[in-house]
């Protein structure tokens, strides 16, 4: 059963930084490209962040280019968000997910609000 456990939103301040977390189970985790997304109230649930399953090869939003950085541990089976500089928004429920999609986790919120 393939599980997803996002950790490490919050409330921060125009400028701020956060380190999301999503710690992964129920699949080879290495093997798998890894991304994340976001949902802002009522609107459609984003891409924000693409990473190869080696961690290599990178792709970003254009909106967070410059300030989000995603990395990987695939012996601990997680796949890290660095947010910096983050802005009003930003603000949404975070999510990974593979690329082929599937079983969604519950998110983490973060909210950037002055």
């Amino acid at each position: 059963q393939v599980q997803l456990v996002e950790s490490g939103g919050g409330l921060v301040q125009p400028g701020g930084s956060l380190r999301l977390s999503c710690e992964a189970s129920g699949f080879i985790f290495k093997d798998y490209n890894m991304r994340w997304y976001r949902q802002a109230p009522a609107k459609e649930r984003d891409f924000v962040a693409h990473i190869s399953a080696g961690g290599a090869a990178v792709d970003y939003a254009d909106s967070v280019k410059g300030r989000f950085t995603i990395s990987r541990d695939n012996a601990r089976n997680t796949v890290f968000l660095q947010m910096n500089n983050l802005k009003p928004e930003d603000t949404a429920v975070y999510f990974c997910n593979r690329p082929t999609g599937g079983d969604w986790g519950q998110g983490t919120q973060v909210t950037v609000t002055s």
